[in-house]
Order: structure tokens, then sequence, then C-alpha cells
């Protein structure tokens, strides 16, 4: 499905104070970079669109859908993966914390298991169904939590900061599996080789959007901005 997202004058504020100055953009592009230092307001906004946080002013839609009045059809459309996907992993099983997502929806035994078994397949990882969560190396449990959100086939896929922490091995496997998603994708992150040949980079600096364009003319305003 094609990707609506859109921000009217949208703000975010925490305990009085603005995060987020009011916002206004649409976003419909399929592979879309989130950039900025640390308080920047990136990851604010990235939560704005699945209605993890709701704007205090303004509007956001998803796909016409209203974060604030249609809560649950957001969060349907738009799955979420945490900078430690670990957090977001219940059970401590793998397969078992993978079906625990298909709950709400009426199927078998044997159609959850079939669920089941093609999201591990589709990362090849099935030989990591009866592993412990606690067991995987970095680059599995971020695998892990794809998987865990992608078997409710959402729309939009938001990850914040995937490849925090991985030696190079791991990842080199998560940007390849970012890379060969099909689901629309935004990316928070500091690496910039991994959103390098996105569609799209937002620049957020100090709770406002600083820049906002193809890669590299935004990424290089951005070294600009780490450098002064």
């Amino acid at each position: 499905m094609p990707l609506d997202i859109r921000f009217e004058q949208a703000e975010a504020r925490f305990e009085g104070r603005t995060v987020l100055h009011p916002l206004t953009l649409t976003l419909s592009e399929r592979r879309i970079g989130i950039i900025g230092l640390n308080g920047s307001g990136k990851t604010t906004f990235a939560r704005m669109i699945n209605g993890l946080v709701t704007p205090a002013a303004g509007r956001v839609t998803v796909n016409g859908f209203d974060t604030a009045s249609d809560g649950e059809q957001v969060r349907s459309a738009a799955g979420f993966i945490f900078q430690n996907p670990q957090n977001q992993i219940v059970l401590p099983i793998l397969k078992e914390d993978i079906a625990l997502g298909l709950t709400s929806r009426k199927l078998s035994r044997e159609e959850k298991q079939a669920e089941v078994n093609a999201v591990l397949a589709r990362f090849g990882i099935e030989h990591l169904a009866d592993r412990r969560v606690h067991e995987l190396s970095g680059g599995e449990l971020q695998l892990a939590a794809l998987a865990s959100v992608l078997v409710t086939r959402p729309e939009i896929l938001i990850m914040d900061e995937p490849t925090n922490q991985l030696d190079l091995r791991n990842r080199a496997l998560v940007e390849k599996t970012v890379h060969s998603l099909e689901e629309n994708v935004l990316v928070i992150s500091h690496d910039l080789d991994l959103i390098a040949g996105f569609d799209r980079v937002l620049l957020f600096h100090e709770g406002r959007l600083l820049a906002d364009g193809e890669p590299p003319a935004v990424i290089d305003q951005y070294r600009t901005l780490c450098a002064a």
C-alpha cells in the first residue's frame, strides 16, 4: 500500500517543554531516514507516527487514520522496533513470541504455526525458532524483532537505531535485511551508510526539522552540523 503520513502543525510536549515544534509535512516515499543529534526530536517524531506519542497540538494521520483517535488502526498499520529489541520480545522462546503477535487474529493452531514458519523462513532464521531469546546475538535479536513485528503484516515499519552496538558482521546482516524489506520503512539512525541509498532523509535539530531531501545533501548538512 502506498505510504501516506501527514503532520499538520503537529507539536509534541513533555512536562511543559516543547520537544518537537509545530511541524507540517507529508511522507510518501518507501525508504525514509531520520537523523539528528541526540535529543534533537527525531525519536519523538517517529513515535508520533504510530501513536506512541500523541500530538499536544495539531494532527498526525497515517494512511488516513488519526493517531489520536484511531490508535488501534494506526498501531496495526505501523510497526515499531525499539532501539533495544530485547525489550519488546516478551516470551523467552522465539517462536512463542512471534506467535503472540497473532493472538488477536482468529487463526487455528495450524494456521498460526504456518504464519510463524513463514516469517521465520522469510528472514532465514528457522533454526532459531526454539532458541531462548537471551541466547541470540545482536544481529539475531534484530531479525527476531523484525519477525515478531512483521508477522502482524504492518504496512509501515519504523526502526530505531537498528545497527546500534552491533559488530561489523551483524551490522552488515541487518543492513542487508533492511534494504530487502518489501514494507515501507522509516529508520532512525546514526549509521549514515545505512540510509545513504534511501529515497529521502529528514534532519532534526533542537526539536525542529532542519533539512529534508535527498540523502547526499541532507547527510552533508548533518556532517557540517556535527563538526560545528
